[in-house]
């Protein structure tokens, strides 16, 4: 089974990759008319609305990462804001009459093809169960009751009091526009949510792990999914769960019993979910690739990194819900305007490193396989050119043998693994390998992450969701970095794949390039109009 998987995911990476003179195939226009709904709803699912934040809590930008903060009790109130802060609505925009939201965790393309549910144990404030976080609401729907023995078992399971959260995609809301890249895409996106998750729950002072033994078809099941009927377009297919406990909770479990498991997938569930578009148009790529590498149940496993080490490179006075109710996309760059000073550049890069004892490479996701190469444009004292940032020690004698055997690698400070690869001006070549976006080469600086890929994915295709997902923290992470020095980040998810390998001389899959991001000054466009995130519920909480 896993030699078919392989096969078939490393030709779905291959095909849907960009060359000069052939993109990866997509609809070629926009078909507005059947684009689909951004906001899922469990029709005739009880409706359990949450408050909204009357301020955010008083956490510097430092509470983003480490998890200092009192710890909150778990109530409708805490739960509210913790989603609130993940996964709600950031601002609506407006211009000749159209309007769109922008949410706290990113999007490609602003699709937003990743939803929640959670399982719920009894609250003081809220009824045990399983629920669907609508965020155009700022709700839960509630797909079905808990009876109180299975609610007080998983406590108990996980020594801690808590709460279980999953993540699930809607392929159809990226490949209505991107086509057969989408499923990419999709999992970028998983990867910015866990991260938003990841930093929200910090605020509150709650930890996060993800069940990595569980596999999808349980997954599927918990969450009531098959016994629902789907159209292929509108379904939701499920990608991971985690644990949310008190940051002082100890020995808490990696994955979830058997007993449990079989216990929710026999509860009565409730609510069906709307229809997104007019008519199908189905990429069968994608959901053969996805079928194809479905994660099986495995043994769970703790990943345990480095212990950060403290240092002078928190500097922001923003605070830390600012900096996520801030967080947005640029358009375009001010390339005179995108020069930041090298300790700013390097204080983002650090913020990319994984700890055992940091957000948000914590949560047991997977080895971390993913180096940064960085074309550097407009940083303050360094010499432009190209560079690298090794995010995973282990990897570095490895890649320096896979890489051109002129590359300098030349250390640029001794406590931060960043490389100098070449010295010389790379704005327009970044530029042009992100299929020719200014925006990649008018920036501070722009970078690719390379993944250890093939010998991830020969054994257990179905990580090659878990590589992505990586790649969208990364993404996270330099989002609200850049927010924090007051810049602004983009992800960049076209881009021509083995040009970027030929630049760095790579001649297998053993690694590949993921996902390009790019960071500078952006240039506003004064012709929005900016509303508040949940002015619409005026009309409809009454």
């Amino acid at each position: 089974m896993n030699k078919d998987a392989y096969k078939k995911i490393y030709e779905y990476h291959q095909v849907t990759k960009h060359h000069f003179n052939r993109y990866a195939a997509s609809a070629g226009s926009m078909d507005w008319e059947n684009q689909p709904n951004p906001f899922r709803f469990y029709e005739k699912a009880p409706i359990v609305e949450m408050p909204l934040l009357e301020s955010d809590l008083n956490i510097d930008h430092r509470g983003l990462y480490f998890c200092e903060n009192n710890t909150q009790d778990f109530s409708l109130i805490s739960l509210g804001g913790f989603l609130e802060l993940s996964l709600g609505l950031s601002a609506w925009k407006s211009f000749q009459g159209s309007q769109w939201c922008l949410r706290m965790n990113p999007s490609s393309g602003n699709l937003h093809p990743t939803e929640a549910h959670l399982i719920v144990p009894q609250l003081k404030d809220m009824e045990a169960g399983v629920y669907h976080y609508n965020p155009f609401l700022h709700a839960l729907e509630q797909r079905a009751e808990l009876p109180g023995a299975l609610s007080s078992d998983i406590e108990q399971f996980f020594n801690s009091k808590g709460f279980l959260i999953s993540l699930t995609s809607i392929y159809w809301r990226q490949s209505w526009k991107y086509g057969e890249r989408a499923f990419r895409y999709c999992n970028h996106d998983v990867g910015y949510a866990l991260a938003a998750i990841r930093f929200s729950a910090n605020l509150f002072g709650w930890k996060v792990n993800y069940l990595n033994s569980l596999s999808d078809l349980s997954l599927d099941s918990i969450l009531g999914f098959n016994k629902l009927q789907w159209s292929k377009l509108d379904k939701e297919e499920p990608d991971l769960l985690c644990w949310v406990f008190p940051k002082d909770a100890t020995n808490v479990n990696m994955g979830l019993s058997d007993s449990i498991i079989e216990n929710l997938k026999n509860i009565n569930f409730q609510g069906k979910p709307n229809k997104l578009s007019k008519s199908d148009y189905c990429w069968e790529i994608i959901y053969e690739s996805s079928d194809c590498i479905k994660k099986p149940k495995v043994a769970a496993q703790d990943y345990i990194y480095e212990k950060a080490f403290d240092n002078s490179l928190f500097s922001s006075d923003i605070k830390a819900g600012q900096l996520i109710r801030k967080r947005r996309s640029a358009q375009a760059y001010i390339s005179e305007k995108s020069f930041i000073a090298l300790d700013v550049f390097l204080a983002i890069l650090e913020k990319t490193l994984p700890y055992s004892d940091r957000a948000s490479f914590d949560l047991g996701l997977n080895e971390i396989c993913i180096n940064l190469a960085i074309f550097v444009h407009r940083v303050r004292e360094l010499e432009e050119g190209l560079y690298f940032f090794i995010r995973n020690k282990k990897h570095f004698q490895d890649l320096k043998a896979s890489f051109k055997s002129d590359f300098l690698w030349e250390q640029v400070r001794d406590n931060l693994p960043l490389y100098r690869l070449k010295k010389s001006k790379v704005t327009q070549q970044a530029a042009d390998i992100s299929c020719m976006q200014d925006i990649a080469g008018d920036s501070a600086f722009s970078l690719g992450m390379i993944a250890l890929f093939d010998p991830i994915i020969r054994d257990e295709p179905y990580k090659y969701k878990n590589l992505f997902w990586e790649s969208g923290a990364i993404g996270q992470v330099l989002y609200l970095e850049a927010e924090s020095h007051g810049l602004r980040g983009t992800g960049i998810g076209c881009y021509f794949d083995d040009v970027m390998h030929e630049l760095l001389g790579l001649k297998s899959s053993k690694y590949q390039s993921l996902y390009h991001f790019t960071i500078g000054s952006p240039l506003e466009d004064e012709r929005l109009t900016t509303l508040p995130p949940y002015f619409h519920l005026k009309d409809i909480r009454k």
